[in-house]
């Protein structure tokens, strides 16, 4: 079957459904996209409160993100998502009066890249990193040059947890709480000590041990519904795509089984052509004819959409054991400006990290709107909004001492419960493949097993495979899938 003669069904509007419809169009295919929510960008939208753009979660990338670097340069977006010059983080602590624990001034640092090939560009920085003693800034290197031997591709890297690896390489809890949780937390969503060594290995090797630029920490200039949502529909349209929102697939049938019959018979396609498969959809819409078919949604939600065969009942059932955290996000508007800080992370402080989200959102006045970014946030995501304000507005006044005597003029909480997988030993066990059992149906997810964590760049890359895989197998073209 040629790709232009090819009906795909993509099945979820997030990064990778996205990603998956725009290589699959692009090389001719006639594509449908469905999304169950009403806009697109699955856990990177954004929402209006009050006047207010509000992101769903404080995003980043770094510049080793290749995969989602070049979608954003499809959808037109590279200048609205700008990079760093250099790697350049503040660091932020309470300060340490005793007498006067609100009057104290924060300490701060700099981690700052030099121009230095990697791992070099980093130690000057490391070097000078105040929130470790000198031995412990001394045995950095240890584990820094341990990590080149790790292949975050053997199975026994991840049965062992990030931070048993780190202590037996001479790193204290301090080390481990001030220097590394600052890396490993925000990119696994999980508590530094109890990731995977096998996903910490691909965070610390490619973004810190690699090219001098790959930790070069890009940041969104425009709210995530515009730079991914509503550009990937305009893109989309360009390219003939179908997207119709509001669409709950409720199965997927059909599809022969490892080159066996199409069960239940042949599935008449709109031209009269026999396709491979059916997509029902619910509320008494239309059934969608296909030929193939990428289910790209979460693994909670992919499991009971997945055909009889398509892959081993125990590999689906599985799944489950991926589990789920949760990122919280703290919104604090004052009546002034606190803090001239893009971003910001802290240390010995509830506070992760912060990002100044005042234009973004497009907020008047003279105000600034914080959003504090939580990640591993099991301990957050049942706590009323009225005590997490008790525990936050001080934190950030510890942090920022112009926010002691501004005047909080709004405060609210947003919960991403089920925000990435699990990242702990033993997950990489779990991800499946984009290929199953029936040639034509592909997965497609950060969750899946893309070789890198669950973050943006996971997610387009394995839009790609999912491409790439229906190519190789169902589809052919001459044009072949650009990526």
């Amino acid at each position: 079957m040629k790709t232009d003669d090819a009906k795909v069904v993509v099945i979820g509007g997030g990064l990778a459904g996205i990603t998956a419809a725009i290589a699959l169009a692009e090389s001719g295919a006639d594509v449908t996209l469905l999304e169950a929510r009403p806009r697109l960008g699955g856990a990177t939208c954004s929402f209006h409160r009050d006047g207010l753009i509000v992101d769903t979660g404080q995003h980043v990338f770094l510049g080793c993100c290749s995969a989602y670097r070049g979608l954003l340069a499809k959808l037109g977006m590279t200048e609205h998502a700008p990079l760093q010059d250099r790697f350049d983080v503040t660091v932020l602590a309470p300060g340490r009066s005793a007498s006067q624990p609100g009057a104290s001034q924060p300490r701060r640092a700099r981690l700052r890249r030099t121009a230095l090939p990697g791992p070099l560009h980093m130690l000057p920085a490391l070097g000078r990193y105040p929130f470790l003693s000198w031995a412990e800034r001394a045995k950095v290197s240890r584990p820094a040059l341990a990590m080149r031997r790790v292949d975050p591709a053997d199975p026994a890297a991840d049965t062992q947890r990030f931070g048993d690896w780190l202590a037996a390489r001479g790193q204290s809890e301090r080390a481990r709480r001030a220097l590394w949780d600052l890396f490993s937390v925000s990119a696994l969503n999980i508590a530094g000590d109890d990731a995977s060594l096998a996903l910490a290995a691909t965070v610390v090797k490619t973004g810190l041990l690699g090219k001098n630029n790959a930790a070069d920490i890009g940041v969104a200039a425009l709210p995530l519904g515009e730079l991914h949502g509503d550009a990937a529909a305009t893109v989309l349209a360009k390219l003939g795509a179908q997207v119709t929102l509001g669409a709950k697939v409720t199965a997927i049938e059909g599809g022969a089984i490892e080159g066996g019959a199409i069960e239940g018979g042949a599935i008449e396609a709109t031209e009269g052509q026999d396709a491979r498969f059916r997509v029902r959809l619910g509320r008494g819409d239309a059934d969608l004819a296909a030929d193939a078919v990428v289910l790209a949604v979460p693994h909670e939600k992919a499991a009971p959409l997945i055909p009889p065969g398509a892959l081993p009942d125990a590999t689906v059932r599985g799944w489950a054991g991926l589990g789920a955290s949760p990122i919280v996000n703290v919104h604090v508007i004052y009546d002034r400006p606190v803090t001239d800080l893009t971003f910001a992370a802290a240390i010995d402080s509830p506070v992760q990290w912060v990002f100044d989200r005042t234009r973004i959102s497009g907020m008047d006045g003279p105000g600034q709107y914080l959003a504090i970014s939580l990640s591993a946030a099991d301990e957050y995501a049942d706590v009323p909004a009225a005590r997490l304000r008790e525990q936050f507005v001080p934190a950030l006044a510890e942090l920022f001492p112009a926010a002691r005597d501004a005047q909080v003029t709004e405060f609210f909480v947003t919960r991403e419960r089920r925000a990435t997988f699990r990242q702990a030993p033993g997950s990489g066990a779990l991800r499946p493949k984009a290929a199953t059992r029936r040639p034509g149906l592909v997965l497609a997810g950060a969750w899946t097993d893309t070789g890198w964590p669950d973050t943006m760049e996971g997610a387009v890359r394995s839009g790609l495979t999912a491409a790439v895989e229906l190519r190789h197998t169902v589809l052919t073209s001459t044009m072949g899938v650009r990526q």
